[in-house]
């Protein structure tokens, strides 16, 4: 087991995030324009919309954007968004709002609010992956296998400094493992790989021996991140960075937003090779790297990320918690049996095997339980989520997502861009 989420308490590429703020923009003869935003609830009949958007015309007041969504607990309403140019103290607005609680439902006017900072070029992950949670110098806690050999220390030190050094676009750097390092790693290699048939998911065992093949996974050999990042790359727009230790939840899950997966180069300490209480490269490239070469997991992946952008600290836990039940120990019902596509237990043959017994408890997947469950970090999982498929999974982070208040939407193009469509305030980088 170990720590990558333990400090976490993740629509598509051009899905929605959020909705709403008041902003300021200056126009050319330099008197600033308020863009307010507005909510307005309404049932669904026939000319419901329409009627509402003539309170707007005949205020003459222009809508700059327009969003709808259905309300979850009143099946027959929707909620609209709307942003338009203009002034709360107006008299045309003042009388929008009027005419508009005179018909619908619900009306708000949203407050302007900033919101975290969050990166908005793919470069900018060279800034993320220097946020090392504890120490980015070799230091461990002092329940690490490793926190008494002055040897495995500056060893990781060594493999630290790799991925401090590493910019955005370079290749990345090779590690020459030692005949020790290789020794640990064969023997996580040959544990896992006679379970995988049984208990993996369907997509694992289809991608994994094309992973292996051209990406030089073998028991005598530490598969390198440069190899799997360039076909990762080429099959699903994913790439692997490396990553000096634990980053915190906001910063990781941001790296996902750009389809950057962070990933740690050391190897656990030798002492305990089918233990570690954080992420090493084992569990990297056996869990999760193969994963990311499916395109439909990889896009639920960047889900996690596009959802994270500008999230508050509760919505992060939140969105974390989605996480661990899903890309970490996530288990999907196929041929009428349990698998694993999460890759804490794709990386570990012992939980493996216990995900496969009758001890653990099953839930249906869903998000907004998901979402308030605690997990933990140190043994087994008592409980795992399980989605009908792939695209249940997907489905169901959409409509979480749906629920979850943003004053934004966000895009991301393949260009290694965030694109927004409000004029948002981000609040200062720590």
């Amino acid at each position: 087991m170990w720590r990558r989420l333990s400090r976490l308490a993740a629509k598509s590429g051009s899905g929605t995030l959020s909705t709403t703020r008041i902003g300021w923009r200056n126009f050319g003869n330099g008197v600033p324009s308020e863009k307010m935003s507005i909510m307005f609830e309404l049932r669904d009949h026939a000319g419901s919309l329409p009627h509402a958007l003539k309170f707007f015309s005949s205020n003459d007041i222009s809508l700059t954007r327009i969003e709808s969504r259905p309300v979850p607990t009143a099946s027959n309403n929707f909620k609209f968004y709307v942003d338009f140019n203009g002034d709360p103290n107006d008299p045309n607005v003042i009388k929008l709002v009027k005419e508009l609680k005179n018909k619908c439902v619900d009306v708000r006017v949203t407050d302007s609010k900033e919101v975290p900072w969050f990166p908005s070029r793919a470069e900018e992950a060279d800034s993320l992956s220097k946020n090392i949670i504890g120490s980015d110098t070799g230091e461990l806690e002092a329940d690490h296998p490793g926190f008494h050999d002055p040897v495995y220390k500056k060893r990781r030190a060594e493999i630290a400094k790799i991925a401090l050094d590493y910019k955005y676009g370079d290749e990345i750097p090779r590690v020459d493992y030692t005949d020790q390092e290789i020794e640990c790693w064969q023997s996580i290699y040959q544990k896992l790989i006679p379970l995988y048939e049984k208990h993996a998911c369907e997509e694992f065992n289809a991608i994994w021996p094309l992973v292996e093949k051209n990406c030089g996974y073998s028991a005598t050999s530490i598969p390198q991140l440069a190899d799997i990042s360039k076909y990762v790359k080429a099959r699903t727009g994913f790439i692997l960075r490396p990553v000096a230790g634990l980053l915190s939840a906001r910063d990781f899950l941001y790296g996902l937003a750009f389809r950057i997966f962070f990933c740690t180069q050391y190897v656990r300490h030798h002492s305990k090779p089918l233990y570690t209480p954080e992420p090493d490269v084992a569990h990297e490239v056996m869990g999760h790297a193969p994963m990311f070469a499916v395109q439909e997991f990889a896009d639920f992946s960047h889900q996690f990320g596009l959802l994270s952008i500008g999230a508050s600290d509760e919505q992060i836990d939140r969105i974390a918690r989605c996480y661990w039940y899903t890309v970490e120990f996530g288990v999907v019902q196929q041929q009428n049996a349990r698998k694993a596509y999460g890759a804490g237990l794709l990386s570990s043959f012992g939980e493996l095997q216990y995900m496969a017994s009758d001890e653990p408890e099953f839930i249906d997947w869903d998000p907004n339980v998901a979402a308030k469950e605690p997990y933990p970090i140190t043994k087994y999982q008592p409980k795992y989520f399980v989605a009908k498929s792939f695209e249940d999974a997907q489905n169901k982070l959409i409509e979480f997502a749906e629920r979850i208040e943003r004053p934004f939407n966000v895009t991301y193009d393949k260009s290694g861009k965030l694109h927004v469509d409000s004029n948002i305030v981000q609040e200062p980088k720590l």
